[in-house]
């Protein structure tokens, strides 16, 4: 919306107002407005984005005054807000305990440029944003809407409950540009309406303003595992915020508590009964929203969460609103990706060929399995693949499959998948859920892995590596210019390279074959290596 639309769409909050407050708004600039507020018996007050607050005139609101803007607006919801038509201003009701509308915000509605995270959308990840009352979540999620739907041509839904999204009215405001808008009747329907969003309408986007209660955060994680994309707002002001509250956690993978061992609490330094993440994340990537014109983005919500509850140190990427962060062609990202994983396919061969006999190397091979999956978590399943270093994969071809892995809770729709995998005499092993642990479980059992000291070896080599990584990056923070780690392999090797990223760090590979490890560059080595 240009600055002449926007002062259209102000005229016509300014309308609604009784003359005496009209007159005295003259003289003062609204651009930078966020609300007016008039309560019954007090002079009415202008409050601004930097915290700023003008009072309106000398008169104080009078009942005639609140009744001349209630008159020229549609009725409030149960919600007690109502709208102008064809605007994106939000009128909000205090009511006393008869009722009787005693006070009204008046909230400004515009539309803000959010280039400065559109390499995030671009990467087709759910976006959850976080922030304070009146930093601009939702004009910021209208803008996202519109960049989805024109610039990117996707199919975009959004789930509009107050109509602050797209404004009030049955047409949506131009803000939204081609997104489709589906209202909300009552806002204890908004869980309803986001699964008829996606049953109804094919969208490839949904959009959802203000998640607020354990249903809807049911029907936030149904969408994303049925693969539609999607970006929303929650109560919170910060994603530590957001783990302690155990009716939203699950966005964010939900938090459970764990007893260790002796010995494991002893190496971690942690007491006995530690939080653990549960499960995958309903959304990839958190953006909390320090104020109007800045951002803090966590690229990776997993592992964002797992150190915030292991209190290792996280800092989120700083982005400007006004400012565009530009981004690698595709031509260019795909050329690194070819030339990683033509180094990774060479270093995992020789290590096969180096680290078995020739009978030990064909028998790797033969028992590379691929899984069929149906209602179960692809991106949970992943996780488990890598983590546990197994010579598996996700095929789409259930005729490829060695092995069908479904959701029991599904199973009925899955009728006609399981029946084929009968005839193919393809081994079928169910999930109750979801959830890291219980996919693990499964996956073992179906990969017949019983050698638990290896795998507990591999965490404890894993974990290792995380703990010298995180005290490496700590010099490097402290200004040493860099660091050189030990040597590990391939799967480990990626996930230190993971941790440094999220400290906005830099760090390459070094050395050869059984040599090969992590250098962090810090001081004017990183200068010199950006």
């Amino acid at each position: 919306m240009d600055k002449i639309q926007f002062h259209n769409d102000l005229r016509r909050l300014i309308e609604i107002l009784p003359p005496k407050i009209v007159e005295a708004l003259k003289p003062y600039n609204l651009d930078d407005a966020i609300e007016l507020v008039l309560d019954l018996g007090r002079v009415g007050e202008i409050r601004y984005s930097d915290k700023r607050t003008d009072f309106i005139g000398s008169d104080i609101i009078q009942e005639e005054d609140i009744e001349y803007i209630t008159s020229r607006i549609q009725p409030f919801t149960n919600d007690n807000r109502s709208g102008i038509a064809g605007t994106l201003h939000r009128i909000s009701a205090i009511k006393n305990r008869q009722g009787k509308v005693v006070g009204l915000t008046c909230r400004i509605g515009r539309v803000v440029t959010i280039a400065c995270i559109k390499d995030f959308v671009l990467q087709n990840k759910s976006i959850l944003f976080l922030g304070r009352p009146g930093v601009g979540k939702t004009t910021k999620l209208r803008e996202i809407s519109r960049l989805v739907a024109d610039d990117l041509g996707k199919r975009v839904v959004i789930v509009d409950t107050s109509n602050e999204i797209a404004g009030d009215g049955d047409t949506p405001h131009p803000a939204i540009g081609r997104a489709r808008r589906m209202q909300v009747s009552q806002p204890i329907y908004q869980k309803d309406i986001m699964i008829e969003a996606v049953e109804n309408h094919t969208p490839e986007v949904i959009v959802v303003d203000e998640i607020g209660t354990e249903e809807e955060a049911q029907a936030a994680r149904t969408i994303a595992e049925r693969g539609v994309m999607l970006i929303a707002t929650a109560h919170g002001n910060t994603l530590d915020n957001l783990i302690k509250n155990p009716t939203l956690s699950d966005l964010v993978g939900g938090v459970s508590s764990v007893t260790l061992g002796d010995d494991e609490a002893k190496r971690r330094g942690s007491q006995k009964t530690v939080l653990e993440r549960e499960k995958q994340p309903t959304f990839d990537i958190v953006i909390e929203i320090i104020d109007r014109n800045t951002l803090a983005v966590y690229k990776n919500t997993a592992e964002a969460v797992d150190y915030i509850l292991r209190g290792w140190p996280i800092r989120p990427e700083i982005r400007k609103v006004d400012q565009v962060y530009e981004n690698k062609t595709k031509d260019e990202e795909e050329i690194v990706q070819e030339k990683v994983q033509q180094e990774e396919e060479t270093l995992a061969s020789q290590k096969l060929k180096f680290s078995f006999s020739r009978q030990e190397y064909v028998k790797q091979v033969k028992d590379f399995k691929k899984i069929y999956i149906y209602a179960v978590s692809r991106t949970v399943l992943d996780k488990v693949l890598e983590r546990l270093n197994l010579q598996a994969e996700i095929t789409r071809n259930i005729e490829e499959a060695d092995i069908v892995i479904v959701h029991k809770a599904f199973a009925k729709g899955g009728t006609k998948i399981l029946s084929i995998a009968n005839d193919y005499k393809l081994p079928i092993y169910y999930v109750r859920s979801n959830s890291m642990s219980q996919v693990q479980k499964v996956v073992k059992e179906a990969l017949h892995i019983t050698d638990s000291e290896t795998l507990q070896g591999y965490y404890d080599d894993a974990e290792r590596a995380l703990d010298e990584a995180k005290a490496a990056i700590q010099k490097i923070l402290a200004g040493a210019d860099n660091v050189e780690l030990h040597p590990q392999n391939q799967q480990i090797r990626k996930l230190q390279h993971e941790l440094v990223e999220q400290h906005n760090l830099s760090s390459e590979s070094i050395g050869e074959g059984s040599e090969r490890r992590l250098r962090i560059v810090g001081g004017s080595d990183f200068k010199n290596a950006g």
